[in-house]
């Protein structure tokens, strides 16, 4: 059973949908599109009770993924769900421009997603080169003891963290002037730098190389993960959403 509309995605009017792709749902949703003017939003039938299942959180983010390699896509987070095909339609009415203008600004384009993260794995260089962790480790050898410990972790911690700091900054201004704007993504758990790039598809993989090489070189400094290509969520301000978020 079916209960509202489940939006995929804004794209131009002319995009044409992947064959063999469904939507969320067991079995999958048949896709279809709601067009007006220049645009058109993906959609199928909303399941009765939609889950952050992984079925179907693959079925969006795979669709996104088709639907951005064959053109510009304003994805929708998952779980959007409007009321019925006539909301969709007004939405799509007030938004044209908003819309029209987002489709053009990552037209050609993908989003980079970079997160840096301490480098776990770093601790006898750390030692090696920083005096007070040093000390700390030594003194923690001659009189261990429950405090000395806890001096060393935090000492560790606060080392690994400002190295890995400063690494990410100048991570940020290398990649920076490849791209066509960073957005800075939410605070994540452990993690020192979040920050999504809009880059030329063209020059993706000039980035993801140049990404490749500081990692490589900065180990003991840093983890970096890159995630690449993606649909540009970060980058479609102007294009209101035609959907509510489905209690997921």
């Amino acid at each position: 059973m079916f209960t509202g509309v489940y939006v995929y995605a804004i794209v131009p009017a002319d995009a044409v949908l992947p064959a063999d792709a469904g939507g969320v749902g067991g079995p999958a949703a048949p896709l279809r599109t709601i067009s007006h003017g220049r645009v058109a939003a993906v959609v199928s039938d909303a399941p009765q009770k939609l889950r952050a299942r992984r079925r179907d959180l693959l079925a969006h983010q795979e669709l996104l993924q088709r639907l951005a390699a064959d053109g510009p896509v304003l994805p929708m987070r998952f779980g959007m769900v409007a009321p019925d095909e006539e909301t969709v339609s007004r939405q799509l009415v007030d938004a044209d421009r908003g819309h029209t203008a987002a489709l053009e600004r990552v037209s050609g384009r993908v989003e980079a997603n970079l997160k840096a993260f301490p480098a776990q794995d770093a601790l006898a260089t750390l030692v090696a080169q920083d005096g007070k962790v040093r000390r700390l480790r030594d003194e923690a050898r001659r009189r261990p003891s429950y405090e000395a410990s806890l001096r060393l972790g935090e000492a560790v911690a606060s080392a690994l963290a400002a190295r890995a700091a400063e690494a990410g900054r100048r991570i940020l201004r290398e990649l920076t002037p490849l791209a066509r704007e960073t957005a800075a993504g939410p605070d994540v758990e452990g993690c020192l730098l979040n920050v999504s790039f809009l880059v030329d598809r063209a020059a993706h993989e000039g980035f993801r190389a140049t990404a490749q090489r500081f990692a490589d070189g900065h180990r003991e400094h840093v983890e970096l993960r890159l995630v690449s290509p993606l649909p540009c969520y970060s980058f479609v301000t102007g294009a209101s959403g035609p959907t509510r978020t489905a209690g997921v």
